[in-house]
């Protein structure tokens, strides 16, 4: 594990897994563990760095938390590591690698389903506020859960204890709960600008299992981009990256490696 000083003095820590040029993957609302399945397969080619978020894992905190505050964090580590990096986030890591390669020199960008609210859905979004409650009211598990509905199943599941008992994270995420609604509070202040300008190549990826707000989300996202590729996984949920990690991976490597060539025909 190694550390790096943010702008304003926190320490934050990430992994460094293999050699190669620099892959950075940003994790969502879930524990830096959530890349253990992709790790393997880039570490023979690239060296796959793995921030922890603020206030997660090995990282420090600070009483504040604002999107800006998570962008300083990345910017952070970009400069600590050597070449220029690939940016692959998912969720509210999704969120950061977009704003982070806005402002900082990325070879590419990679967003599954990036945390981005729109239209209706974003005028009514009070995520952050009621899973708040809940934690005020010593319901940790149950704000957790709610979250869970809401992003990962877009609040349709029909056994939600059931599902789970099969998710690796359950219920070891419930320390994150704090954490959780914070970020989501982040996500609900923000605006997604009319036009975005980033200079990179730029691969969007969705599941066709995804919470429909965060697949609007993308979409909006590529509306606002001047060149972009789109893939959408058939079958696949807001959990692509484990959940089908030979596709989302084998998607990921192909337009790595082949990011100066013309852009293919967009497969939406």
């Amino acid at each position: 594990m190694q550390t790096v000083t943010s702008a304003d003095g926190t320490s934050i820590a990430y992994e460094h897994h293999g050699e190669g040029p620099p892959l950075i993957l940003l994790h969502g609302g879930s524990a830096p563990q959530y890349w253990t399945p992709i790790v393997p397969r880039f570490v023979d080619d690239y060296t796959v760095v793995i921030p922890h978020r603020r206030g997660v894992g090995e990282s420090g905190d600070s009483e504040e938390y604002s999107l800006d505050r998570g962008v300083e964090d990345i910017r952070a580590v970009i400069d600590a590591v050597d070449g220029t990096p690939v940016l692959f986030g998912h969720s509210f890591g999704g969120l950061l690698a977009i704003e982070t390669a806005r402002t900082a020199p990325v070879e590419a960008l990679v967003a599954y389903e990036p945390a981005v609210l729109v239209g209706e859905y974003k005028q009514q979004a009070d995520l952050a506020s009621q899973m708040q409650a809940r934690i005020d009211d010593g319901e940790r598990r149950q704000a957790m859960k709610f979250y869970i509905r809401e992003v990962m199943h877009g609040g349709d599941v029909d056994d939600l204890d059931g599902w789970l008992d099969e998710w690796p994270p359950w219920p070891d995420i419930v320390a994150l709960t704090e954490n959780i609604a914070r970020i989501n509070r982040a996500i609900e202040q923000y605006r997604l600008p009319e036009s975005l300008d980033i200079d990179a190549p730029i691969l969007l990826l969705t599941g066709t299992e995804g919470p429909p707000h965060l697949r609007d989300g993308i979409r909006a996202v590529d509306e606002a981009l001047s060149d972009s590729q789109f893939v959408e996984f058939e079958g696949v949920g807001h959990g692509g990256p484990t959940e089908a990690p030979d596709r989302v991976t084998s998607e990921v490597r192909a337009f790595i490696d082949g990011k100066e060539t013309p852009v293919p025909e967009r497969s939406d």
